[in-house]
Formats: C-alpha cells, sequence, structure tokens
C-alpha cells in the first residue's frame, strides 16, 4: 500500500484555522520549497566545472579560459567543430584509439564549461548524445568514462528540452553507480543524475523507474564525503515529489536513517545542507519516513545545529525540518517534543536566536516552526508563551515584512486557544490572549485584516474574533474600535469573498449593533 503521504494531518482539531492551518501547510511547503531553493539558495541544476577528484592538473577552468557573451558563437562553432572530431575518434580503429576519444571529450567537455550559459544547443545538434552513450559503454577506460559523463552533467543542466535529450543515456548513468565504476566515475554520474532529476516530475519518474534511488542511496552508506555530498543533492532533487513513494522507499532502504542522521551531525556545513535538504522532502512527503527519524536522534541534532551553526544555507533546511516533524500527526508531535523537557526548551530558545537573526527567511521560518509548536497542547502553547520569544513576535507583527507578519500571526493566535470538543469554537486561553492585547497585538492583527491576502485576512478576523468573546469585563469591543477595528471590518461587507464577508459582518452585528455602547 502506498503511503498516504500528502494527507494533510492536523495537531488539534480546533475549528479555527488560527489552530490549524500551521500543522496544514507542511505539505504545501513541501511542493513551494522546491522553487525556493533554486531561486533562493541555489541551482536545482549544477554546472561542473572542476573534476569531481579534484586532483588533475586540468580540473580547473582557467580564469581567461571563462567566455565573455560576445563570444558564445564562436563558443558554438567550436563545440559543432568538437562534436564532429569526436566523430572521427569514436569511428577510429587505428593505432591508440582510446586516447583520441578520451581527447576529443575533454576539448568537449572544456567547451561545455567555459560559460555561465553552455552551448548545448549546439552540441546536440551536432549530435552528440548518441556519441556521448556509445563512450559510457562498459569496458571503456575510467578517463574516458568521466569525460563523457562530465559532458553528460553539463548538457543535463541545461533548459528542459535540452535535459529530456539525456534520456537515451540514462540507463548507463544509472548503471555506472554500481560498485564495480571507480569512485570519481560514479560522483560524476550521480551529478549528471541530480541535474536529470532536478528538471521535474516526469524524468524524476523515468529514473526511479530505471532504479536510480537504490544506487544513489547507496552513496550514502560510505563515509566519504565528496560521494556523500554529491549522492546526498541528486537524492533531494529525486524524492521531491510531489509523490511521496520515493521517499518512502528510501528511507525503508536498510542502513539509510542512521547514515542520514550521522552524516548530518558529522558532516561540515556543506555536506550537512545537502542532507538536510534530503531530511526536509522525506519529512514533508512522507509519514513514514517522519515517523521513522522522529524516534531516532535526529531532533536533537537540528536543534543543536540550529544552537549553533551561523550558516544560513544550513539553518534554513534545518529549520524546515523541524518545523515538519513538529507538524506532523499528534504521536509523533508528542513524541518529538515532551513539554517540560529540556530539549523542547533547548528548540524554543534555538528558535529566538533565528527571530533575531537579520536573514528575514531565518525569521520567517523561524516563526512557521513556532506556530506548528504552538498548535499542539495546551503546555506547548504554555512553554512558548514564557519563553523569551514572546516580546520578539509581537515586535515582528508590528515592524517585519507582510510575510513574517503572517507567520507570526499564526503563533500568537494559536497560543491564545486550546481545542474545544466537538464542533463548538476553540475555548479561549484568558491569561495569554489579555496579556497579548495589553501588549498591542490588536494593531498588528487588523493589519492582517486590512490585507489582500485571504488567508491573512481571516487569521485576522478570527482573532478579532477571540478578542471580542474573550476578553473578561466586555472590553474586547473597545479595544478593537481603539484600533479602528470597526472600520477594518466594515470594508468586508460588500466583499467578493463570501466567508470573509460573512465573518466581518457577523462580527459587527453582534458585537458592535445598535445596543452598542448604550450602557455608556
Amino acid at each position: 500500500m502506498a503511503d498516504e503521504g500528502l494527507v494533510s494531518h492536523k495537531r488539534d482539531p480546533i475549528k479555527s484555522s488560527v489552530g490549524n492551518a500551521a500543522a496544514q501547510r507542511r505539505r504545501q511547503h513541501a511542493v513551494t520549497v522546491g522553487k525556493e531553493r533554486r531561486e533562493a539558495l541555489m541551482r536545482t541544476k549544477r554546472l561542473c566545472r572542476v573534476r569531481v577528484s579534484g586532483d588533475s592538473d586540468d580540473a580547473s577552468p582557467d580564469d581567461n579560459d571563462m567566455m565573455i557573451e560576445e563570444d558564445q558563437s564562436i563558443l558554438e562553432a567550436q563545440t559543432s567543430s568538437a562534436v564532429e572530431e569526436l566523430k572521427l575518434a569514436v569511428a577510429h580503429q587505428g593505432k591508440g584509439p582510446t586516447q583520441k576519444r578520451v581527447n576529443a571529450l575533454r576539448e568537449l567537455r572544456r567547451l561545455l564549461s567555459r560559460s555561465e550559459f553552455p552551448p548545448v544547443e549546439a552540441a546536440l545538434q551536432a549530435g552528440a548524445i548518441p556519441l556521448l552513450v556509445q563512450c559510457l559503454s562498459f569496458g571503456s577506460p575510467d578517463e574516458q568514462l568521466l569525460e563523457a559523463a562530465w559532458c553528460l552533467t553539463n548538457i543535463a543542466a541545461g533548459k528542459p528540452e535540452e535535459t529530456k535529450a539525456l534520456l537515451p543515456a540514462l540507463p548507463l548513468l544509472v548503471a555506472h553507480l554500481g560498485e564495480k565504476s571507480s569512485l570519481h566515475v560514479v560522483e560524476q554520474c550521480a551529478w549528471a543524475l541530480g541535474n536529470v532529476a532536478g528538471e521535474g516530475e516526469e524524468l524524476r519518474n523515468v529514473l526511479l523507474l530505471q532504479g536510480a534511488l537504490p544506487a544513489l542511496a547507496r552513496m550514502l552508506l560510505p563515509n566519504k564525503k565528496s560521494t556523500v555530498r554529491t549522492a546526498a543533492w541528486a537524492l533531494s532533487n529525486l524524492i521531491k515529489g510531489p509523490d511521496p513513494r520515493a521517499a518512502t522507499e528510501l528511507i525503508k532502504i536498510d542502513g539509510i536513517p542512521d547514515r542520514i542522521v550521522r552524516h548530518l551531525k558529522k558532516g561540515d556545513d556543506e555536506l550537512a545542507t545537502e542532507v538536510a535538504w534530503v531530511i526536509v522532502y522525506l519529512t514533508a512527503l512522507s509519514n513514514v519516513a517522519t515517523t521513522i527519524l522522529a524516534k531516532s536522534d535526529l531532533v536533537e541534532v537540528l536543534i543543536e545545529i540550529l544552537g549553533m551553526s551561523t550558516s544560513l544555507q544550513l539553518l534554513i533546511p534545518v529549520l524546515r525540518s523541524l518545523g515538519n516533524l513538529v507538524a506532523g500527526e499528534t504521536h509523533i508531535t508528542k513524541f518529538v517534543l515532551v513539554a517540560r523537557h529540556d530539549l523542547t526548551g533547548n528548540a524554543i530558545q534555538a528558535l529566538v536566536k533565528c527571530l533575531k537573526s537579520e536573514h528575514r527567511i531565518l525569521k520567517k521560518e523561524a516563526a512557521w516552526v513556532l506556530s506548528n509548536i504552538a498548535a499542539g497542547s495546551v503546555e506547548h502553547k504554555q512553554l512558548i508563551y514564557s519563553s523569551e520569544a514572546m516580546p520578539f513576535l509581537l515586535d515582528l507583527l508590528s515592524t517585519a515584512a507582510f510575510d513574517i507578519k503572517k507567520e507570526v500571526a499564526y503563533v500568537l493566535g494559536n497560543i491564545c486557544v486550546a481545542p474545544a470538543e466537538g464542533s463548538g469554537r476553540p475555548n479561549v486561553i484568558l491569561d495569554h490572549l489579555v496579556n497579548l492585547v495589553h501588549g498591542g497585538c490588536i494593531t498588528g492583527f487588523l493589519d492582517l485584516v486590512r490585507s489582500a491576502d485571504v488567508e491573512a485576512a481571516r487569521l485576522g478576523l478570527q482573532f478579532i474574533e477571540l478578542v471580542l468573546r474573550g476578553m473578561p469585563n466586555g472590553e474586547g469591543p473597545k479595544h478593537v474600535e481603539r484600533e479602528d477595528g470597526i472600520d477594518a471590518m466594515e470594508r468586508y461587507q460588500f466583499h467578493e469573498n463570501e466567508e470573509l464577508r460573512s465573518m466581518a459582518n457577523e462580527l459587527v452585528d453582534c458585537y458592535f449593533g445598535e445596543e452598542y455602547g448604550l450602557d455608556e
């Protein structure tokens, strides 16, 4: 039976989105994180300019070899000529055929590595793919295999249609991940496959059918850093979904959970970053993977990294992984973060560190994780409420960019409500609500009500409902009116969104009707 990894699991049966939405968004993060990673952190596809072994005299391209834009036509002509030379070398039956092929491959590889925009189209039009496939045949010298795989790696880093041109080469690239190939060839083939997997779901499915996943997973088992790093990057592209089956298959491979945690803990920042992205997709897409990893030392390692590391590239996937774990099913969440446990306290402290960061993406991710924790038990809500996170959250609600403000609002909203029995409205945690209102949070929530973002406006209205209903001595309406809340809600009187229109009109009618203010 396939893992039902895309089903949304909620930790609290709260009938308000203040309580629900933080846990629901775990799945949405999974489908957006790939794009974010590509645009904000690193390219999903990567050109290879340096030999994977790093020990060759010609491993690094000379700075003078890098092409400027106006030389692109020259580069394309040279590439076409290089492919013609490769044709002659492949067909050559005379003295030294192997060296001729290696030299021709090396020249083509150099041309494909000399520009930010490699002349891939020229190479394809000249007929490079069939030649490169032929050069990948088993029994060929390692140097020939390495150069051919290197050429394919950079072709796969091109446009979508250029990447798809590698289809005839995929079976051999996967086959060369086996034990009979040298380590350098294995790494280069894995790099090529990672570029192909990064192109999209269609090519990922082809690779999965051809057995790429277990072959790449085996590369995680040794302790050679560069091999593990390349394999982890390729695997993160291969399992990124949206189908959860690949993530579930990976985590079930014997030894993989232990190796993932070990590499995250023992590796340098670069290696740990690649492994952390694998964990992001495992925990976002597969409940099986989330359950297995929650029972390991992973949470402790993630929290330790959050507290110690200063690497932005590493902290982002670590935060996302922790958030995915605490946004899981109720039994997983309680297992991961036990209220009143030192580990949970350390997690809050580490998240506060990220809230203080100058990097906006760390603030947003940290708030998202806290919103998932706050959607848990009353004890979890109290833990956040009593922590040093509160003043930073209140400040961010007033001063941060809109996307951060919205995440912070989920945290603050969640810590003010407790699950209701049956289908009733969420219960108000009175002391939390009172102190937040006195801390000036209504202004920030009304900013959300006034926004064009439907999700944010809904969240803002639901918090205002908590204030109107929950503040003692009937003080709620006065607090809301004082911040021009009536005007903010009345703008929805004829709004096109029926849900928001109904919510706002009901609040105005119920709390600011004809009798409002008559008792004063």
